[in-house]
């Protein structure tokens, strides 16, 4: 879908549905909507009066115009209360409106800028959350979907955005614009993760970041399993040896022009398929498992945006890439492998493998000396237990940093929740016969212990771990998407790098 911007009438504005909006409580519109419903003789408020509608935040009612404006339907999209209304509102009216218009079979649409006027939202800001869920509430992944050829696609195919006041014009197209690159990195993850696990292979990952890299002019380095094997990798090749996929260890570099402020490292979990390894799952939890390298979908997608975004921060890039598979060569329970840190690890399950590879992914980004590392992964279903799919658990060495990554996603629409990583926790993978154990205590494997068990190889730099385990998979759609993988971190990851 292409979205565009143009400084005309709303009520002046050819199109097959026509967006408006209006506050819970009121009765008489005003603004733009006013403006329509004067268009049209007060025909939008005789139907909201009959139709009861009561402007709670995500709801529509559609009226036909029967030609009266040169649109030829108008959806009234309800932002909530007024007081409460903030840039989630925008995005959860902007997500319902779209939605609406695909319903109505709408292929041009045009919207006024939710809460850029009477909302008081920077329209910046309003722009580029109104153009970020729009495009990815219409997300559909329908590739391995049989079609007529000569069926049409029922599709939206432009928003315009329409604003009178010219002062605000170059503030807006730089949100559309920014807005439209989210999305479309955001929809890179998604497809990564929705792509079956049969294709989407370590290699198949490695040749998309390949890709990525090529566009946006950045250096890559992917190493195989010899390679990882001379940097003494044994951690993430342990996990790695029980499938007939070979590994691959990607790391992407982006410096930018002028001297960088710092050095931050995005590490991603990139498990392509795990089926638990020798403590096999069953059969009910296996079924989304492809959705286990949402971590290194999220940090290979925030790169695609480095050639327009250009952030003043050097950034290095790392995914140990792996299935995690049972077979006469898996890694066992009660084994022993030694990361490329030195450090030894007692496997008790090999179901929590996610932690294993990012033994080896952390101590080789750390002897690059980075300011900084942010880890994403699917880590434990302890943090799903914990916080359902609405919340990404984080966990930290480095509160400063924590408190920025957590502004940075709650202001992307990503929300954080801070877990508290206790000396107790710590004592809990403590092992009898190694360094550490790969689970807690009996077997245990909550959000915490895999926490403290990656703070082990970051050494003494800040460090924040992001458990996006619930958030990465929804059963229901939401405002940013039908249900299935979301592409989550992407929105944080590029919030952080160019703000903060």
């Amino acid at each position: 879908m292409k979205v565009i911007l143009k400084n005309q009438k709303l009520e002046n504005a050819a199109c097959d549905a026509l967006i408006i909006n209006l506050f819970e409580g009121v009765k008489t519109p005003s603004g733009v909507t006013g403006a329509i419903d004067e268009a049209l003789d007060g025909l939008v408020k005789k139907i909201i009066k009959e139709e009861d509608f009561k402007g709670k935040l995500g709801s529509t009612l559609v009226i036909r115009t029967n030609g009266e404006i040169p649109a030829k339907k108008v959806i009234v999209v309800g932002l909530g209360e007024e007081e409460k209304f903030n840039l989630a509102a925008v995005r959860k009216a902007s997500a319902a409106a779209i939605r609406q218009a695909k319903r109505e079979k709408a292929k041009t649409v045009c919207t006024i800028l939710h809460g850029a006027s009477i909302g008081k939202i920077d329209p910046y800001d309003a722009a580029q959350a109104a153009t970020e869920v729009s495009q990815l509430a219409l997300y559909e992944f329908d590739k391995y979907k049989s079609r007529d050829k000569n069926e049409p696609r029922k599709e939206i195919q432009t928003l315009i955005i329409t604003e009178i006041d010219k002062s605000k014009i170059k503030d807006i197209e730089a949100g559309i614009k920014r807005g439209n690159l989210i999305a479309r990195a955001q929809k890179l993850a998604r497809d990564l993760v929705t792509e079956p696990a049969l294709s989407a292979t370590p290699t198949k990952l490695a040749n998309v970041a390949k890709q990525v890299a090529k566009e946006n002019r950045l250096k890559i380095k992917v190493l195989d399993r010899e390679a990882c094997k001379k940097l003494k990798m044994g951690a993430f090749l342990a996990v790695a040896q029980g499938s007939d996929e070979p590994p691959k260890f990607i790391e992407i570099k982006y410096t930018p022009k002028r001297k960088p402020k710092k050095h931050v490292a995005i590490v991603g979990k990139g498990i392509t398929f795990d089926s638990g390894g020798l403590s096999l799952k069953p059969a009910g939890s296996m079924e989304t498992m492809k959705d286990d390298m949402s971590g290194a979908a999220a940090v290979i997608s925030a790169m695609s945006t480095m050639k327009e975004l250009q952030p003043d921060v050097a950034i290095t890039m790392i995914v140990a890439a792996t299935e995690n598979m049972p077979s006469g060569k898996a890694y066992r329970p009660g084994d022993v492998v030694r990361a490329m840190n030195g450090k030894t690890i007692e496997i008790l399950n090999t179901d929590a493998e996610g932690r294993v590879t990012l033994a080896d992914a952390v101590s080789y980004v750390v002897r690059q000396k980075p300011d900084e590392i942010i880890d994403l992964a699917t880590l434990t279903g302890a943090c799903v237990v914990a916080l359902g799919d609405t919340s990404n658990g984080v966990m930290t060495n480095d509160q400063k940093l924590a408190d920025k990554i957590i502004k940075a996603g709650n202001e992307a629409g990503e929300r954080m929740w801070q877990l508290p990583l206790y000396d107790e926790d710590r004592e809990k993978i403590k092992s009898d016969i190694a360094d550490m154990i790969n689970t807690g205590s009996k077997g245990k494997s909550g959000a915490q212990n895999g926490g403290v068990f990656i703070e082990k190889f970051v050494n003494d730099i800040p460090w924040v771990h992001i458990d996006i385990a619930g958030p990465s998979w929804i059963d229901k759609e939401n405002e940013y998407g039908p249900k299935g993988p979301t592409g989550v971190g992407v929105r944080t990851l590029i919030n952080y790098l160019t703000n903060y």
